[in-house]
């Protein structure tokens, strides 16, 4: 995990990965899959409860996808002001160092 300027983040690929768990896999090869998909003998009702069940997971990722990557882009904020600030004291000193030295 990830320590960032709000909550500790897991990293995004974990994420991704729980969330695809929530998608049920099938026994028969991909190709096999992909050919009966089309002739489905699941009825309407249950194909729209699978992917209402679905929804929810999905939405969950995404939100937690959000979060993290807006906790980046304020990780990234204070960091470059942290070099900024770093860049101008350097300066300071070497100016300091400059006249002692003259």
């Amino acid at each position: 995990s990830i320590k960032t300027g709000c909550t500790t983040q897991t990293s995004s690929a974990s994420d991704l990965t729980a969330c695809q768990q929530h998608i049920p896999s099938s026994s028969l090869p991909q190709g096999v899959v992909g050919a009966t998909s089309a002739h489905s003998s699941k009825k309407p009702a249950e194909d729209a409860t699978q992917k209402r069940e679905l929804r929810k997971p999905a939405r969950e990722c995404r939100r937690k996808k959000k979060e993290y990557v807006k906790c980046l882009e304020n990780r990234v904020a204070v960091l470059e002001n942290q070099n900024k600030t770093l860049i101008e004291e350097l300066r300071a000193l070497k100016d300091i160092y400059r006249h002692k030295v003259e």
